[in-house]
């Protein structure tokens, strides 16, 4: 009678493992009977099933997953070789589809590695290389994701996000896009040098007119200043003669041996010579 008893305890507590189930807050679950999917639980709490082998459960991720793709080689709208290393954010959203369609984690990973590569070749194909690297970025990913998103839904995986983490142009054509860059900056140094030679040319064309004319006008004023002290020199000369003609004589004549007589001159003077005379006195 106890062992019967016993037994009837322990097949219960084994009726009461195998039938409850607690559903984590992290996780959703697909109970299968036979095999056979009959029910998705996907609020957390503790649930009650037939026990094993009628009814049997899959447990699935309820949380935000990230893939972290391999990088991949492709060819943007202007004929540029880029290596894509992007990720993508996704959830499970429908895990019953999910287990009809894919099963497990690596094979939805797999399929989601083919989809969102394949929207990433034909949206970037579509772009210049300066488009995808700068410019239209986030323009460029959002509609990734849209696209993604569609494709995947029939797996039931709903894609979050896709993001480009870096861009690089593959090891045997850096050496020439390095190099066109270079010639290409070296052109814009080149134009704005000479835009500049030519603004230096003319800032110097101007500034020797101006010197030209301050000259010419310096020149123009210096002779009139001139002319004006030359007429003032000879009205005094005038007046000087006038006043005494023969001191008048006597200084011009002192002043005309001053300039053409200095240590180094000899000169052999007439003995009626009036500077002889006048050496004389």
């Amino acid at each position: 009678m106890k062992r019967l008893l016993f037994s009837l305890v322990v097949i219960a507590m084994l009726f009461i493992l195998t039938s409850v189930y607690i559903v984590d807050e992290r996780e959703q679950v697909v109970v299968l009977q036979f095999g056979k999917p009959v029910k998705t639980v996907t609020t957390p709490g503790i649930n009650v099933k037939l026990p094993f082998p009628f009814q049997e459960l899959r447990t699935f991720d309820d949380r935000l997953l990230e893939y972290d793709s391999p990088p991949e080689e492709i060819l943007s709208k202007d004929k540029k070789s880029l290596i894509i290393d992007n990720y993508v954010r996704w959830r499970i959203n429908d895990p019953l589809t999910f287990l009809k369609t894919v099963q497990a984690i690596p094979t939805a990973l797999s399929r989601l590695d083919d989809i969102v590569y394949s929207e990433l070749r034909r949206e970037l194909g579509t772009h210049d290389m300066v488009e995808i690297i700068t410019e239209n970025r986030e323009l460029i990913m959002d509609k990734v994701t849209k696209e993604s998103k569609t494709a995947t839904s029939e797996y039931g995986i709903d894609v979050v996000d896709v993001r480009i983490k870096r861009v690089d142009l593959p090891k045997e054509n850096e050496e020439s896009i390095y190099a066109r860059m270079d010639a290409e900056r070296k052109r814009q140094a080149n134009k704005f040098r000479s835009e500049g030679e030519e603004e230096a040319q003319k800032i110097r064309a101007s500034t020797d007119k101006d010197k030209t004319i301050i000259l010419a006008d310096a020149y123009k004023n210096a002779q009139g200043i001139r002319g004006e002290g030359e007429a003032k020199a000879l009205e005094i000369y005038a007046k000087s003669y006038d006043a005494d003609p023969e001191f008048y004589e006597f200084v011009r004549t002192l002043d005309a041996y001053k300039n053409i007589i200095d240590e180094k001159t000899t000169l052999v003077l007439p003995a009626k010579s009036k500077l002889f005379e006048l050496l004389m006195d």
